[in-house]
């Protein structure tokens, strides 16, 4: 359990806050490309770490992401005109470009113009890997692009999307960090629905509901495994990333596999950002048919929004007759059964009132990795990762092997845990 402060200090991220100063001196992915596909498109509004943004691809193709209200009178810019390299509000005609810089007041006589004297808040943002990131931190300390794996691959190699969360961050990434779960409320899913990267998971997890947990710290998170022991002197290994300060890489047996990043729109509120991706070829277009279904990594969404179909307004399509069928939840697809278990949880869950046990151990050591760092980025020392884009670039494991221990899987599959199968 945690201490209703330190509860307090994971969750909130607003500006100011440890963990929100924390999240500021990363990138993190903000947009998909479509939003703002083509120069002077309609601004977009966009909330992130709490803050009311607006977002927009000036003529050059340049985006800006701007602070939405205008330093003149307040106005939203998302009813701003996006016109020669600017966006121009509509209240009295201030016009800023990408950096924030006020390049017209046409509502002032020339001698009292004062444009050169104004700013507005103004975040760097990039295009990179399929994601329009967004860093919010000291421009001085501003670090390179994260080199995720599926970030430097082709296009043709992954599959991405974006979607809401209704709940805190934390809980989402708490739920990728727990692999006892899949046992459980993913258990009774019939295989045959299941995509080819998939069946073999789930019949491991199936195998032993209480696997053995090893958590390894590392520079860019940690790693952990998970042993499941099949009882014929094999054992099945799931070794899965957690990259600070909300990434996750989740083994599955075969390629494809998925990257999520929980990005706190604000602290009751959260975007996933979903990477399904095959280093070593191309995706299929039965992996493509399988992803559009809603029913694996990332949810079906309602045409137009980020909010999934099946979400707490249709009860998330429970049907209790296939529950009582022998089906753990009667919730269709994996991501479904997720979310419902953590919006559930409330907006931000109360980790005073939890009883953890050893089966928590890697959820435990995400939260006491986090507040260490955020307390020591508010007592001046500041995080080092961010500068090292390169070890941003790891892989998880699901392999079954003969070995019993953590470090001879490790050994076996290499210092980068590379995509290892026996």
């Amino acid at each position: 359990m945690l201490k209703p402060e330190d509860n307090e200090l994971l969750c909130r991220v607003g500006p100011g806050t440890p963990m929100g100063e924390l999240f500021r001196r990363f990138w993190v992915p903000a947009l998909i490309p479509s939003e703002i596909a083509e120069p002077d498109c309609d601004p977009v509004k966009l909330r992130l770490l709490g803050e009311d943004l607006v977002a927009f691809r000036d003529t050059n193709g340049r985006i800006g992401v701007l602070e939405e209200r205008c330093p003149h009178r307040r106005a939203s810019l998302f009813f701003g005109r996006n016109e020669q390299c600017g966006i121009r509000c509509v209240y009295h005609g201030w016009k800023f470009d990408v950096d924030g810089n006020c390049t017209e007041m046409p509502n002032e006589r020339p001698e009292t113009d004062f444009k050169h004297k104004v700013r507005i808040k103004s975040y760097a943002a990039a295009e990179w890997g399929g994601y329009i990131w967004v860093y919010m931190g000291p421009a001085e300390l501003k670090p390179p692009l994260p080199e995720f794996e599926w970030a430097t691959l082709p296009p043709a190699h992954r599959w991405q999307r974006k979607w809401h969360y209704s709940a805190n961050w934390m809980q989402g990434l708490e739920g990728e960090l727990d692999t006892c779960h899949t046992t459980f409320l993913h258990g009774g899913i019939d295989p045959a629905t299941l995509s080819p990267g998939l069946t073999e998971s789930t019949s491991n997890w199936a195998k032993d509901g209480m696997p053995e947990l090893n958590v390894r710290d590392t520079e860019y998170g940690y790693y952990y495994g998970s042993k499941r022991d099949f009882g014929d002197g094999t054992y099945n290994w799931r070794l899965t990333q957690w990259i600070l300060p909300c990434n996750s890489i989740i083994p599955h047996a075969k390629f494809p596999i998925s990257s999520r990043a929980y990005v706190p729109i604000d602290d009751d509120n959260t975007f996933v950002f979903g990477s399904s991706f095959n280093p070593e070829a191309p995706m299929t277009q039965e992996d493509r048919d399988y992803l559009e279904t809603g029913m694996g990594a990332a949810p079906k969404l309602i045409p137009g929004t980020f909010t999934p179909e099946v979400n707490k307004t249709n009860d998330y399509q429970r049907d209790r007759a296939l529950q009582r069928s022998g089906h753990a939840t009667g919730i269709p697809g994996v991501n479904n059964q997720d979310r419902a278990i953590v919006e559930a949880m409330g907006p931000i869950v109360d980790r005073e009132n939890e009883h953890l046990g050893t089966s928590d151990v890697a959820v435990i050591a995400a939260r006491r990795k986090l507040i260490r760092m955020a307390k020591d980025l508010a007592d001046g020392k500041e995080p080092e990762l961010p500068h090292n884009p390169a070890a941003f670039n790891v892989r998880p494991i699901d392999v079954t092997v003969s070995q019993d221990s953590l470090d001879a899987v490790v050994s076996s599959c290499g210092d980068k845990l590379r995509f290892a199968a026996e």
